[in-house]
């Protein structure tokens, strides 16, 4: 399915030695709006059939790397690859093609009200490919069955619990069987065990299905669950990548705030009540 790859960054590295090309890549990137630099020079490799995952703060520049990473977003200055070949200056009938190869979980679901949940997952294959009915049908079974909502297809996202409508958004990212899937923020607003549930399904797609995963969250419960590798935004750059052990341990103040949930010193001086 994939390729393989490697990353270097910062304080520690988790490589794998003999690993020689990433499934995707940002080389040096930038990325600005207005004034706000948001991205400062990132480059980040993501290894084939892995599962990499991106913290930080609210605002660090998390979704907007997987924005740019599917090409929704172009770099102000750098590169994105995808296998080796140059992405962010693709026009856009090719970056679409590249698209059906890399599905996409928004954080909400972004799932279409006056469409039922069958015909959600759906709409991809509608779009990108010349399936007959007969086989987009059981294409939809399928992917709903591996998500745990077989039978769930006649209703409407209306009708079903949040943590349902992800895993629904789940299901049509996985309806064109990509690559790669990301996914952002896939546990916000579900309780411990609903999340717990979304957690399992990332495991099972690197495990079972065999599909390279990009998970960005400020859930760290979360993340030391499925992540083979965890980078972190800072300041519009990778400041930590390394396994889930590596970020727990790691002594960076940063780093650790993070980690334990913890206020910064500006942050506790600036909402001190002044008379």
């Amino acid at each position: 399915m994939a390729e393989q790859n490697q990353q270097k960054q910062p304080e520690t590295q988790s490589s794998s030695p003999g690993v020689t090309e990433p499934i995707l890549e940002m080389r040096n990137v930038h990325k600005r709006f207005g004034s706000l630099e948001v991205l400062c020079g990132v480059d980040l490799a993501v290894e084939a059939g892995k599962t990499l995952v991106i913290v930080g703060a609210s605002g660090s520049g998390k979704s907007v790397t997987l924005k740019l990473l599917i090409g929704l977003l172009k770099p102000d200055r750098g590169e994105v690859h995808f296998h080796s070949r140059r992405i962010d200056a693709l026009p856009e009938a090719d970056l679409v093609k590249v698209r059906t190869r890399i599905g996409f979980v928004f954080q909400m679901g972004a799932l279409f009200d006056s469409l039922s949940v069958a015909e959600n997952v759906a709409f991809p294959l509608r779009e990108h490919t010349d399936y007959s009915g007969d086989q987009i049908r059981r294409i939809v079974q399928d992917k709903l069955r591996s998500v745990g909502l077989e039978g769930i297809g006649p209703k409407y996202p209306t009708q079903i619990s949040g943590g349902q409508r992800k895993r629904v958004a789940i299901a049509r990212a996985l309806a064109t069987d990509p690559e790669v899937v990301f996914l952002d923020e896939p546990t916000t607003g579900l309780d411990p065990v609903r999340a717990d549930v979304m957690n399992e399904l990332v495991i099972k797609l690197r495990d079972e299905l065999h599909v390279t995963a990009v998970v960005v969250t400020h859930d760290m419960t979360s993340a030391s669950k499925i992540a083979d590798r965890m980078v972190m935004l800072y300041d519009g750059k990778l400041i930590i990548d390394g396994g889930p052990e590596e970020i727990r341990q790691s002594r960076d103040p940063r780093v650790r705030r993070f980690v334990e949930g913890k206020a910064s010193p500006e942050d506790l001086e600036a909402i001190k009540t002044r008379r």
